[in-house]
Protein backbone atom coordinates (compact mmCIF):
# COMPACT_ATOMS: atom_id res chain seq x y z
CA UNK A 1 0.00 0.00 0.00
CA UNK A 2 1.05 3.59 -0.43
CA UNK A 3 1.49 6.40 2.30
CA UNK A 4 -1.70 7.79 1.25
CA UNK A 5 -3.92 4.05 1.59
CA UNK A 6 -1.76 3.78 4.83
CA UNK A 7 -2.83 7.35 6.19
CA UNK A 8 -6.33 7.17 5.41
CA UNK A 9 -7.04 3.86 6.47
CA UNK A 10 -5.71 4.39 9.88
CA UNK A 11 -7.32 7.45 10.40
CA UNK A 12 -10.96 6.54 9.30
CA UNK A 13 -9.97 3.28 11.52
CA UNK A 14 -9.85 5.32 14.53
CA UNK A 15 -12.65 7.03 13.83
CA UNK A 16 -11.01 10.71 13.08
CA UNK A 17 -11.94 13.39 10.84
CA UNK A 18 -9.58 15.12 9.16
CA UNK A 19 -9.88 17.75 11.23
CA UNK A 20 -9.62 15.68 14.43
CA UNK A 21 -6.22 14.21 13.06
CA UNK A 22 -4.89 17.66 12.44
CA UNK A 23 -5.39 18.79 15.70
CA UNK A 24 -3.22 16.07 17.25
CA UNK A 25 -0.63 16.48 14.76
CA UNK A 26 -0.68 20.29 14.90
CA UNK A 27 -1.51 20.72 11.11
CA UNK A 28 -4.20 21.93 9.17
CA UNK A 29 -6.83 19.68 7.69
CA UNK A 30 -5.79 20.69 3.98
CA UNK A 31 -2.18 18.95 4.90
CA UNK A 32 -4.10 16.02 5.96
CA UNK A 33 -5.52 16.08 3.15
CA UNK A 34 -2.61 16.29 0.86
CA UNK A 35 -1.17 13.10 2.46
CA UNK A 36 -4.70 11.56 2.05
CA UNK A 37 -4.73 12.24 -1.71
CA UNK A 38 -0.54 11.33 -2.20
CA UNK A 39 0.23 15.24 -2.77
CA UNK A 40 2.50 15.42 -0.29
CA UNK A 41 3.66 13.10 3.42
CA UNK A 42 3.92 14.02 6.59
CA UNK A 43 7.33 15.53 7.61
CA UNK A 44 9.86 14.26 9.86
CA UNK A 45 8.57 15.25 13.22
CA UNK A 46 4.84 15.12 11.85
CA UNK A 47 5.31 11.16 11.24
CA UNK A 48 6.90 10.54 14.98
CA UNK A 49 3.38 12.04 15.90
CA UNK A 50 1.50 9.77 14.17
CA UNK A 51 3.52 6.49 14.52
CA UNK A 52 2.98 7.53 18.11
CA UNK A 53 -0.43 8.02 17.73
CA UNK A 54 -1.41 5.25 16.11
CA UNK A 55 1.21 2.70 17.53
CA UNK A 56 2.49 1.97 14.19
CA UNK A 57 6.22 2.20 13.28
CA UNK A 58 7.07 5.29 10.74
CA UNK A 59 8.42 2.50 8.23
CA UNK A 60 4.57 1.44 8.22
CA UNK A 61 3.21 4.89 7.48
CA UNK A 62 5.69 5.48 4.60
CA UNK A 63 4.48 1.63 3.00
CA UNK A 64 7.26 -0.78 4.35
CA UNK A 65 9.60 1.00 1.94
CA UNK A 66 12.39 -1.39 3.47
CA UNK A 67 12.35 -4.92 5.28
CA UNK A 68 13.05 -3.94 9.45
CA UNK A 69 15.16 -6.98 11.49
CA UNK A 70 15.92 -6.46 15.02
CA UNK A 71 19.23 -5.15 15.29
CA UNK A 72 19.78 -7.25 18.49
CA UNK A 73 18.92 -11.16 17.22
CA UNK A 74 17.98 -10.29 13.50
CA UNK A 75 14.15 -11.90 13.82
CA UNK A 76 12.42 -9.53 10.76
CA UNK A 77 10.54 -6.72 12.74
CA UNK A 78 6.21 -6.32 12.28
CA UNK A 79 4.42 -3.64 14.29
CA UNK A 80 2.90 -6.32 16.52
CA UNK A 81 6.25 -6.95 18.03
CA UNK A 82 8.34 -3.93 18.06
CA UNK A 83 10.06 -2.81 21.19
CA UNK A 84 9.12 0.24 23.15
CA UNK A 85 11.15 3.12 24.87
CA UNK A 86 10.33 3.56 28.97
CA UNK A 87 8.12 6.89 27.37
CA UNK A 88 5.80 4.85 24.95
CA UNK A 89 7.24 5.48 21.70
CA UNK A 90 8.31 2.85 19.40
CA UNK A 91 11.88 1.94 18.72
CA UNK A 92 12.04 0.02 15.51
CA UNK A 93 15.38 -0.99 15.41
CA UNK A 94 14.78 -3.99 18.03
CA UNK A 95 11.93 -6.76 18.87
CA UNK A 96 10.22 -6.53 22.19
CA UNK A 97 12.22 -9.36 23.51
CA UNK A 98 15.48 -7.95 22.75
CA UNK A 99 15.12 -4.83 24.20
CA UNK A 100 11.96 -3.46 26.97
CA UNK A 101 11.28 -0.33 28.58
CA UNK A 102 14.68 1.26 28.04
CA UNK A 103 16.63 -1.90 28.82
CA UNK A 104 18.26 -4.62 26.41
CA UNK A 105 17.09 -8.29 27.09
CA UNK A 106 20.96 -9.79 26.20
CA UNK A 107 24.05 -8.47 27.34
CA UNK A 108 26.43 -10.46 25.34
CA UNK A 109 26.51 -12.09 22.21
CA UNK A 110 27.06 -15.59 23.74
CA UNK A 111 23.37 -15.87 25.90
CA UNK A 112 21.88 -14.56 22.99
CA UNK A 113 23.44 -17.44 20.68
CA UNK A 114 22.44 -20.09 23.60
CA UNK A 115 19.09 -19.15 23.76
CA UNK A 116 18.11 -19.33 20.22
CA UNK A 117 20.26 -22.47 19.99
CA UNK A 118 18.07 -23.75 22.67
CA UNK A 119 14.90 -22.56 20.96
CA UNK A 120 15.10 -22.14 17.40
CA UNK A 121 16.66 -25.95 16.87
CA UNK A 122 14.83 -28.11 15.02
CA UNK A 123 15.41 -31.80 13.42
CA UNK A 124 15.94 -29.95 10.28
CA UNK A 125 17.95 -27.60 11.22
CA UNK A 126 20.09 -28.75 14.73
CA UNK A 127 21.47 -27.03 17.57
CA UNK A 128 24.67 -26.55 16.00
CA UNK A 129 23.69 -25.21 12.73
CA UNK A 130 21.55 -22.40 14.71
CA UNK A 131 24.50 -21.73 16.46
CA UNK A 132 26.44 -21.32 13.00
CA UNK A 133 23.84 -19.01 12.05
CA UNK A 134 23.48 -16.74 14.91
CA UNK A 135 26.93 -16.68 15.33
CA UNK A 136 27.68 -15.12 11.92
CA UNK A 137 24.69 -12.99 11.79
CA UNK A 138 25.16 -11.33 15.22
CA UNK A 139 27.99 -9.53 14.77
CA UNK A 140 26.64 -7.51 11.19
CA UNK A 141 24.11 -6.37 13.20
CA UNK A 142 23.93 -2.65 15.03
CA UNK A 143 23.49 -3.72 18.51
CA UNK A 144 26.63 -5.95 18.42
CA UNK A 145 28.65 -3.34 16.45
CA UNK A 146 28.05 -0.47 19.26
CA UNK A 147 28.50 -3.40 21.45
CA UNK A 148 32.27 -3.90 20.80
CA UNK A 149 33.07 -0.97 19.78
CA UNK A 150 32.32 0.04 23.22
CA UNK A 151 34.51 -2.54 25.12
CA UNK A 152 37.58 -1.61 22.99
CA UNK A 153 37.19 1.95 24.01
CA UNK A 154 37.42 0.39 27.34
Amino acid sequence: MEPKEILLQLRTGRGLSQEALAEKVFVTRQAVSRWENGETVPNTETLKLLSRLYDVSINTLLGSPRKLVCQCCGMPLEDAILSHEPDGAINQDYCQWCYAGGEFTYHDMESLVAFCETHMATPEWPAAQVRAHMEALLPHLLHWQKHSDENSQE
